[in-house]
């Protein structure tokens, strides 16, 4: 099948889609207009979602949790740090995890991995978003590259309707800071959380010192870990995918590797990957 959808891509060139550059755009503009309405408090209601919705959200949730299976959480637990996951804004928990897993199987192929960086930077950090490719974003093309997520009705529902969770978060913002907070807890949020996961498919594929021998370009960036709760150690994370823990030397500071340590001692966390 991944084949048949490969063809069917080299056949055809690249379509942009103006309606993804359209959404973003009009994102990072309203994001912009912050500048208009900033408070103290509506800045702190943004770096407290980029936490939550980051680290928790997509660090631990989509990608430790759901993508690698790297540690094992109650199933009511499950549900709400992947719903969490999904009101980061990128993407449904299937469409998530598909691709990221096709991006381990196939590091830096032209063909295979969605974000490959042997495309460029560009293409790696955010234009592959505005040339999509069925294999990627067509659900009965990517959800066979997740069929544990896909059996779960809840899953599904989620991939599905992930962007009208961001109509409740809107609405809780604006009762309790109005529109400031609803600008900085959605877009100014969504365009930092945005980028600083995109940097993890760009730069630590450019840039960065090597703790172990690969076949790939990834590398260990600090910069990129601090904006991404640990993630940015990611030469690591390729060498050892499974392994819950990102930092693997005393300096790999990993924010997200804490919160599961404290899951572990509140025994909610088992069966984590070392």
């Amino acid at each position: 099948m991944i084949e048949t959808s490969i063809t069917r891509d080299r056949k055809s060139n690249l379509i942009l889609s103006w309606r993804s550059v359209a959404i973003f755009a009009a994102v990072h503009a309203i994001a912009l207009s912050g500048f208009w309405c900033f408070s103290w408090q509506a800045l702190g209601v943004a770096i407290a979602l980029h936490w939550l919705l980051g680290s928790i959200g997509i660090c631990l949730g989509y990608h430790r949790l759901l993508t690698h299976r790297s540690l094992q959480v109650p199933q009511w637990l499950e549900y709400i740090i992947a719903t969490i996951g999904a009101l980061a804004l990128q993407g449904g928990p299937i469409f998530w995890v598909s691709n990221h897993r096709l991006h381990h199987a196939h590091t830096e192929d032209e063909d295979l991995d969605p974000y490959s960086a042997k495309r460029g930077f560009w293409w790696s950090h955010m234009l592959w978003l505005f040339y999509p490719r069925s294999l990627f974003f067509e659900y009965e093309s990517y959800k066979k590259y997740a069929p544990d997520l896909e059996r779960d009705p809840y899953y599904r529902w989620l991939d599905k309707n992930f962007i009208w969770l961001q109509v409740g978060l809107g609405l809780i913002l604006y009762a309790l800071g109005g529109w400031s907070f609803v600008i900085y807890g959605i877009f100014v949020r969504s365009v930092l959380l945005w980028h600083s996961t995109w940097l993890i498919n760009s730069a630590t594929h450019a840039l960065g010192y090597q703790n172990f021998d690969s076949s790939d370009r990834s590398g260990n960036v600090w910069w990129v870990a601090i904006l991404t709760y640990g993630e940015g150690w990611h030469n690591n994370h390729h060498a050892r995918p499974r392994v819950a823990k990102a930092g693997q030397r005393w300096w790999e500071i990993d924010p997200t590797w804490w919160v599961i340590k404290i899951l572990q001692m509140l025994g909610l966390a088992k069966k984590i990957v070392v």
